[in-house]
């Protein structure tokens, strides 16, 4: 008699095919024990009064999240640092350099910054509740450095006014007829974690060869992977050969002719990990505001308002919503990345020139 599949083995069966050990390096000490939110977590927090995050999240994104938690701690406030991941990866590097520990905590789309910041000795280990009961392994750093706060996909996608449905590219291959020439736009490696994971993945699945071709298609070149959407719903461009799917989502309910596309190859995945910094000047508001990301109640407000995935195993997904299971997936290999980001941004210069 087959057993009856659960939600958390839908859960851990995407897990191993999206991400394999996202969080790839050997275990080396045991994980953290679980901290809760307690009222001497809060009045500890709240005697330092303030939380820097460096976030990659879209700035609108990032500062709800920071009024809610405001509102849940009243005296704490959230001060935002947003850039694109790869540009963060660079201030954060360029400030241990000058002896510079401004921030408290960091959400990155790369989450190979995580493999490098852990290996230089930068974050703290910390393992909330929520984390060690609704997390499954593959979605948290072994030492307690780190965990997933949000999953979303590079997707591909159409403006509807422009293209009709039974034209529209179903494929990467698609991109590359000549007919959508000078009609796309994508978002750069160099600037953003979303693009730079999944430039990688595309590389990994499709070759430099297939990069080489796409960017002879005279596409339009924008920074953020929170860029092409918008571009596409402006009617600027016909088809986003990269960018953020949720951004599609969202502007898809708001009434925006866009319509997202799951490539026949796969859609590359991206994770975006918070850790926190040993050197935080505001240690216990970044526990307790990293305790607070984690928890059922922010993981579901997050995923509704931001049409991004939750790996925490109680958050349910919006009726109307495509989920990950629906979908064909890149896998995600951040130590992949990792190894690859330099020769990702100088390939992708010369072969783009930008």
């Amino acid at each position: 008699m087959r057993r009856k599949t659960s939600r958390r083995d839908v859960i851990k069966g995407s897990a191993a095919l999206v991400f394999g050990s996202v969080f790839a390096s050997p275990v080396r000490a045991q994980s953290p024990d679980p901290v809760a939110i307690t009222p001497a977590l809060i009045e500890a927090a709240k005697s330092e009064g303030k939380v820097i995050l460096y976030s990659s999240m879209d700035l609108p994104v990032g500062e709800k999240l920071g009024k809610a938690f405001e509102a849940a701690y009243p005296g704490i406030s959230v001060q935002i640092e947003r850039s694109g991941s790869e540009r963060l990866f660079q201030r954060v590097d360029q400030e241990f350099s000058s002896n510079i520990r401004a921030a408290d905590i960091i959400n990155t789309s790369d989450a190979s910054h995580i493999i490098t910041w852990k290996r230089n000795g930068w974050l703290a280990r910390f393992v909330s509740e929520d984390m060690a009961r609704h997390f499954l392994p593959e979605y948290r750093d072994p030492d307690g450095m780190a965990a997933t706060s949000r999953i979303y996909l590079s997707s591909i996608a159409y403006n509807t006014k422009l293209v009709k449905p039974e034209d529209a590219p179903k494929s990467y291959a698609d991109l590359l007829d000549p007919k959508w020439a000078g009609k796309m736009v994508k978002g750069h490696p160099a600037y953003s974690g979303t693009i730079m994971t999944a430039t990688f993945q595309l590389v990994r699945e499709l070759g430099w060869d297939y990069l080489d071709k796409l960017s002879k298609q005279r596409v339009m070149q924008v920074q953020s992977s929170t860029d092409p959407p918008k571009k596409l719903s402006l009617g600027e461009r016909a088809v986003m050969a990269d960018g953020n799917e949720y951004g599609i989502v969202l502007l898809k309910e708001a009434g925006q002719p866009v319509e997202p596309i799951y490539p026949t190859e796969g859609t590359p995945t991206i994770s975006g990990p918070t850790a926190i910094f040993a050197s935080a000047p505001h240690p216990n508001g970044a526990r307790l505001f990293q305790a607070w990301l984690h928890t059922r109640e922010t993981q579901q407000f997050f995923v509704d308002y931001t049409a991004q995935y939750s790996v925490h195993a109680q958050v349910q997904s919006r009726p109307g919503r495509h989920k990950l299971s629906d979908i064909k997936l890149m896998k995600e290999d951040a130590a992949g990345v990792e190894k690859m980001a330099e020769e990702i941004k100088t390939r992708y210069a010369r072969l783009f020139k930008v």
